[in-house]
Order: structure tokens, then sequence, then C-alpha cells
């Protein structure tokens, strides 16, 4: 019986992977840096071994899984290819295993992590169900009947995947050390739409979407009236989003999320389409209203008198939609910006529409440049992006004691890198 060795296996989507795997039968280990994530507490929960990065790792009977962050330079890839083992990718391996199940791609520029994780709740709570959630979450089930993940556009590593339907959920320019173009980008996901088998749920909405071409149906979800399925009358209340969905302008059924804001709407509305093109039952899909939500996206703590929410959101976009949902969920208090910009690249192609979406918040606090594996400089600075918006402040780790004064607030951390860290030194210094 061979081993799974993961190298970099606290990254989420490898986390995710090396869980399947491990719940499936599998015999797993892994290697990364020695800096904590929050992804391996439930490694370590599953006993999976986590070792440093070291050639001395890499022995015979291993197969090897790479983490797309890591080049073919690595000392343990390269001492892994010397001795000939099996070696995949990430995105090559688990392009394999996801034909042993009714597969269920959600890709799209945002959103795909929660609305993976909404559909992975609504299935699991019905039948045997694997699923692979981008942050850090992943199920096997040896007897599953659906599986449920996300595939992620960077480097078109969706491309190794033959799903039997998609969610996309929309599509927009980002990853710009890759993509040269949102024409670049809608060129990936058509790709990705003539591999799909079965059948796509496609957001009617985005006007990119609205051009993909495939070879199996496509259905459309959306708030506007030319979508197969739409949602109308949605209003909010404490228990959070109630609407009422409509399949061809009939009605078919009033559910309720307990999120906030329209883009968490369309993320159950795909959720939706999916199950009944799958012929799940009403009640069935009205698993919607328990779901808790996936780590990292506006999970919320209760700090004193204020709440701190840790969100993973670092795209223009994302930043928009995650101070919609605090001002919809808390419209009497402040919202509190603590921003963390992830990669230069990013920073620079959406230096104004960053500007642009933070000073919606009524506070804005910036932290430096989040360097990512594969680009850890930058000519620019977090000054740059200050600049932009004048009333804004730096934040740096030993003055966090000033977010104290923020009375009822809403403080939203919010980034790709390491902006828990920020959080976590708020929280020591308040206790």
């Amino acid at each position: 019986m061979t081993t799974y060795h993961f190298i970099g296996i606290k990254g989420t989507g490898m986390s995710s992977l090396a869980q399947i795997l491990h719940d499936s039968g599998e015999k797993v280990q892994g290697s990364d840096v020695e800096k904590r994530f929050f992804t391996q507490e439930v490694l370590e929960a599953k006993n999976i071994e986590i070792m440093p990065f070291s050639k001395e790792n890499i022995t015979e009977g291993l197969t090897i899984i790479a983490g797309n962050a890591f080049s073919d330079d690595h000392e343990e890839i390269k001492e892994a290819k010397e001795q000939g083992l099996p070696f995949y990718r990430y995105h090559e391996f688990l392009g394999e295993w996801l034909n042993k199940y009714t597969s269920i791609a959600v890709t799209g520029a945002h959103g795909k992590t929660s609305t993976t994780g909404l559909l992975a709740h609504v299935l699991s709570e019905n039948y045997p169900t694997s699923f692979l959630i981008g942050d850090g979450t992943g199920k096997g089930h040896e007897d599953g009947q659906y599986f449920a993940f996300e595939a992620c556009e960077y480097r078109r590593h969706f491309l190794s995947y033959e799903p039997d339907y998609a969610i996309m959920t929309n599509i927009d320019f980002d990853h710009p050390d890759y993509f040269t173009s949102i024409e670049d980008v809608f060129q990936a996901f058509q790709e990705m739409a003539k591999r799909v088998k079965k059948g796509i749920i496609a957001c009617g909405d985005d006007e990119h979407l609205q051009h993909i071409q495939a070879n199996v149906p496509v259905l459309y979800y959306g708030l506007a009236d030319t979508n197969d399925f739409q949602a109308q009358n949605v209003r909010e209340s404490s228990e959070g989003t109630t609407f009422d969905v409509f399949v061809r302008n009939n009605y078919y059924e009033s559910f309720t999320i307990p999120q906030y804001g329209n883009h968490t709407v369309l993320n159950a509305l795909s959720v939706i389409a999916l199950c009944h093109y799958e012929n799940m039952k009403p009640e069935e899909i009205q698993q919607l209203s328990t779901f808790k939500g996936v780590k990292r996206r506006f999970t919320e703590t209760t700090w004193q008198d204020q709440i701190l929410v840790d969100d993973y959101a670092h795209h223009p976009i994302e930043i928009t939609a995650t101070i919609d949902s605090a001002r919809k969920k808390y419209p009497e208090r402040p919202v509190v910006a603590i921003f963390q910009p992830h990669t230069f690249t990013r920073t620079k192609t959406f230096l104004h529409e960053f500007a642009d979406s933070l000073k919606e918040a009524d506070y804005v606090y910036l932290c430096d440049i989040f360097g990512s594996a594969r680009e850890n400089e930058g000519k620019l600075t977090i000054d740059h992006l200050q600049e932009l918006i004048p009333e804004s402040r730096l934040l740096q780790l030993e003055d966090t004691e000033q977010l104290a004064s923020y009375k009822d607030g809403v403080l939203l951390f919010m980034g790709a890198g390491d902006i828990q860290k920020f959080q976590e030194a708020y929280e020591k210094k308040n206790e």
C-alpha cells in the first residue's frame, strides 16, 4: 500500500485533499514550512504527520503530490524525480480522483469557496458526499455519491478537470501575475466549459458568462428576470436572508440562508439550481438554512463590545461584498476595514479599485503588502495605496490597541496573507 506524501501540505487545497485521502482509507503524510497555519489543526486532529521540508523525507514507496506554489527546483520535488517516484501536481491528482464520483466543480473569480462550502453542506446532509473546499476543509467518503470541489482558474489549473457539472459564479480579472487581460481569463473559462460532461450552472447576471459556449446545457441563475433560476423578494432579518425562487418565471420555493448580501443570495441560488437539476426535493435543499459558513469567509468573533470578522477578501469586488455584508447585518454599527494587500502585482493592478472599495468603510487601516510564495518583493509599497485613501492609517502589529477606540464597531480583518496575526495581536493586547 502506497503512502501519499504531500509537499506543502498546509496549503488550503493540499490540506483538503490530504483529509479526503485519509478519510478514504489511504495512508497520508506531508511536509511544509515550520510556521503555523490555520489549516494544520485539522490535520493534527486526524494524526496526519507533518514534517519540516527536507529531501530526507522522500523515500521508496511514496506517491508524491506537490503543491502548485512550489517550483521544480524544490529540494523534495528534485529528490522525488531523481528517485523516479510516482509524482503529481495537486491539480493533476485531483483531476484523476474526481472520476470516481458524480463531480461538481465550483469555479469563478469570486465566491467559489463559500459556494463550494454551501453545496457540500446541502449534499452531505442528504447523500454520501466527498468534498474539497478552498478553506482547508476536506472530507472523503468511501461510498461517496457526489464530489463537490473548488476549481481554481489560476494558471489554468482547472483544465486538468473533466467534471460532470460546473457551477460558474463569475468571470473577473484577477491573478495579474499570470492572466494578461479579462479576455485571457474568459478564454480559460471557455476552455473549462468545454470539458464539462453533463451541465453548467452559470450566473446570468455576469456579462461574460452570458457568452460561454458549451457542449452541455447551460442553466443561468441570478437576480434578473432573464435567468432560468431567479431570486425575487429578497428580504433581510435577524435570522439572515430570505428570498423566493422562480424557475423559468414560475414560483418554486422560498429559502432562507443565515448570511447577508446579494452575493450570498447568488451563491445559494447556484446551489439550488444544481440540486433542482439533480432532482433533489425542495425540503432537502432547505438545508441551506443550517449552513454555518466556511473558514475565513466573514468568520465572526464577539469581542467585548465589538464584532471581529476574519475574511479572505483580497480583490476589490470581494472587499465591497464583505463591507456590504457587515452593513446589512449590523446597520447601526461603524465598519472598520483593516486590509492587508496580497501580492505586489495584484496591488499594483487594482490600486485605484482597492482605494474605491475600502472607502465604503467608515474607517480604514492598511497593513504592509504580503508577498506570496511566487512573488516576494516589489517596488510598490503600502504608502502608494494610502495616498489614494488620505483618511486611512497604517497599522503595525505593535500598535493594534488603537482599534479598541471603535465602540460597538465591526472590525473587518481582510486579506489572503497572514492578516490573522493582526487580529490575534489585537485580542492579546485587549484581553
